[in-house]
């Protein structure tokens, strides 16, 4: 069969809704056979995959921030912060957007933010004063702020794929991501001052009262985030450390979470790992037969006679980025970043600093129509329709574009707390 036959098939059957696991394994196994090589080069990548010690920070993390979901933490931590920050000009703005960006790092990507915290935000805010299309923006754009911070799952996923520390991205993503919150943050403060929101008076009382409510979970960001950026941790020790503690608070202290219920958490929170082990296993053995063929080399080789500088080249490959993040995140880095890795390799790109530049990409991607994952699940959860949406997002997409463009041609701004506590 032709190669030609071989990828409409595979149009065909994606479009019937064949799984992408099932369509990256049989496409490594033609290709392999193609070559006369034997079928267990595409398996070897699986047994490399189970044998890496940071894989298990996956289904940790994952389990952890399922019991947060399903526990009345939201609802907490966003009393907290209300207290808190809800005396400042636009104060609730910023309260969304810092108690999304920490629950977003701590439950992954899929799409938990918007679910969560969206229905509770969404009315607070149209209450006190904030223009609906402001509110439905910021609410969408949060859905995946964030993912520049530990314990992301984006940026575990890239480390293992990338064959790059994990520990190392962690810390290249912290300047970035508190920036652009900190951007985002100023936007919100504005817009609230424009539309005359009220503030509310600041209440030491009601802090008190608040922290008392949430006291097991406030410090949860402290020892986890702390630990890595201090050394304390690696990714793996923190997964554990977090599982076990989400784990007493919820279940043995707040009691939010029956143990009745613990089964079916467990088992939707393991679905989800399952399906991005078997696509990010199936995807490696597609990769490995990529790599022996020399696929990047020549795409370099193609690619060098048109764009010949690094600038160039990051341009590309943010506009190419920004298409494939939009469609199947976990898919696009298991296939695209092992292609991408040695080719920028060739212009001379740090690969942490890549990593920062593709998982920023991940995050627009999430709110870039028509096809963002965030822009379906605010369509679902406000009710409101994809154009709106679409005009809505668009300062809040610009925001991200312009720290994009300030993370990609200013490589201090990702590599400086990692060279500085580089040994």
């Amino acid at each position: 069969m032709s190669g030609w036959a071989v990828a409409l098939l595979g149009v065909v059957l994606a479009g019937l809704g064949a799984p992408v696991f099932a369509l990256l394994a049989a496409l490594s196994l033609w290709l392999f056979a193609g070559a006369g090589i034997d079928a267990s080069a595409a398996v070897i990548e699986l047994f490399r995959l189970a044998s890496l010690p940071a894989l298990i920070a996956i289904p940790l993390f994952t389990f952890a921030g399922f019991l947060l979901a399903e526990s009345k933490a939201p609802q907490r931590l966003l009393a907290f912060a209300e207290a808190l920050f809800g005396w400042m000009p636009g104060g609730l703005a910023v309260v969304g957007l810092v108690s999304c960006a920490v629950f977003t790092a701590f439950t992954g990507a899929s799409g938990v933010t918007i679910i969560a915290l969206g229905g509770l935000l969404h009315p607070m805010l149209l209450k006190q004063g904030y223009p609906e299309r402001f509110s439905l923006g910021l609410l969408t754009c949060t859905g995946s702020l964030g993912l520049l911070f530990p314990p992301s799952l984006p940026i575990i996923l890239y480390g293992l794929v990338a064959e790059v520390s994990i520990d190392k991205l962690f810390l290249a993503g912290a300047l970035p991501g508190l920036l652009l919150l900190g951007a985002l943050a100023v936007y919100g403060v504005v817009a609230g001052w424009k539309a005359g929101v009220p503030r509310t008076r600041f209440s030491a009382a009601h802090v008190r009262s608040a922290a008392r409510a949430a006291v097991w979970e406030l410090p949860l960001p402290v020892v986890i985030i702390g630990g890595i950026y201090g050394g304390k941790f690696t990714a793996t020790d923190a997964a554990a450390v977090m599982a076990f503690y989400v784990f007493i608070v919820e279940m043995l202290i707040y009691r939010d979470i029956a143990f009745k219920d613990l089964p079916r958490i467990v088992r939707e929170s393991m679905v989800l790992v399952g399906s991005i082990l078997i696509v990010l296993g199936c995807a490696l053995g597609l990769t490995n037969y990529m790599i022996d063929a020399e696929v990047p080399d020549r795409l370099f080789a193609w690619l060098s006679r048109f764009v010949t500088s690094k600038v160039g080249f990051l341009a590309v490959l943010n506009a190419i980025l920004l298409v494939v993040n939009m469609v199947e995140i976990f898919s696009a880095i298991v296939i695209v970043v092992p292609i991408i890795i040695p080719i920028a390799a060739q212009y001379g790109i740090d690969p942490v600093h890549l990593g920062v530049i593709f998982l920023l990409n991940l995050e627009i991607g999430y709110m870039t129509p028509p096809l963002g994952l965030n822009l379906f699940l605010a369509n679902r959860r406000f009710g409101k329709p994809l154009p709106e949406l679409y005009r809505a997002s668009f300062p809040f997409w610009l925001a991200h574009l312009a720290m994009l463009a300030l993370v990609t041609y200013w490589p201090p701004l990702s590599l400086a707390i990692v060279q500085w506590r580089s040994p």
